[in-house]
């Protein structure tokens, strides 16, 4: 037993000392890219979820992404034998396209075209995760999808932490003058640093010694911000927030935070809506897209 103790102990005060030590440790921790499922053909999505492809986007030089494609029920029909440029015109149908930054994949695509993209890193796709390259991947999704939509409504939809890289990418559009027709964020956080101080592996070391000096400052000095309340405040597009009450990871106080935040600063407040599903549904952190109201909500 005393072994036992002493081997917990020692592991307990290690990590501390590794995340401010290797500069590495941080983003692994932030990103969690690094996990492999060898059970899921990523190249044939269609396998698993109804009516899917897979396509592969260059945001950069040197760097390629993954992103699959589902569509909407009414067209499920029609989907047998298509191709990858079949699916592209699809786009361009009337129907509302999502562009979908890291949240749980399984839904129905219940009207809606899907693009649910694999960041730099991640999945399938080539290079290494950074704050920059996230917001990078994620504008050119975007960007590709617009024009190929013509005059469908395509909205940013954000989960956990592809709200970060949602509002990020909602401000760089907002910059370019061409702001996104809306955002959707699904258990959203504040900013980055206040998310890791209200992660449930904190809980451990908050009162540490220097608890921001070893676990805050790293995230910082690797470039990681997330400013969720920053980047809205300064994007004119409407917002949807979605948190669960019983979400314990991201606490539903900060949904609650950023939305307040958000809606003290426009003009038009009506603009920022705010919607809560009460802990005894047990959604908790992935699964409000099971939600049965979901879709009347979208409207």
């Amino acid at each position: 037993i005393k072994a036992c103790v002493l081997t917990v102990l020692i592991i307990y005060v290690t990590i501390p000392f590794a995340m401010k030590i290797n500069p590495v440790i941080a983003p692994m921790m932030i990103y969690f890219n690094l996990f492999r499922s060898p059970f899921i053909d990523l190249q044939h999505p269609g396998k698993f979820i109804n009516h899917t492809v897979n396509l592969y986007l260059t945001p950069e030089e040197g760097v390629t992404v993954g992103v699959w494609h589902t569509v909407p029920e009414s067209r499920w029909m029609e989907t047998r034998g298509k191709d990858q440029q079949w699916y592209e015109a699809t786009l361009s149908d009337g129907n509302p396209v999502i562009v979908y930054l890291h949240g749980n994949g399984g839904n129905s695509a219940n009207g809606f075209h899907v693009l649910a993209m694999d960041y730099r890193g991640w999945g399938d796709s080539t290079g290494y995760p950074s704050e920059e390259g996230l917001t990078m991947d994620s504008v050119h999704l975007y960007e590709w999808a617009r024009a190929r939509s013509g005059r469908s409504f395509v909205c940013l939809w954000g989960h956990s932490l592809g709200t970060g890289v949602a509002s990020n990418t909602a401000r760089r559009l907002q910059e370019k003058g061409r702001p996104a027709d809306a955002i959707v964020l699904e258990a959203p956080f504040t900013t980055i640093r206040e998310e890791v101080t209200c992660h449930p592996f904190s809980v451990i070391y908050k009162q540490f010694p220097g608890f921001e000096w070893f676990f805050l400052d790293p995230v910082t000095e690797n470039n990681i911000v997330f400013h969720n309340i920053e980047n809205l405040k300064s994007v004119s597009s409407p917002v949807l927030i979605l948190h669960a009450e019983d979400d314990p990871i991201i606490p539903f106080e900060l949904g609650r935070k950023l939305y307040r935040s958000l809606h003290d600063s426009r003009i038009f407040k009506e603009q920022v809506k705010f919607v809560a599903f009460p802990g005894i549904l047990g959604y908790k952190h992935n699964l409000i897209y099971r939600d049965p109201r979901l879709p009347e909500i979208l409207k």
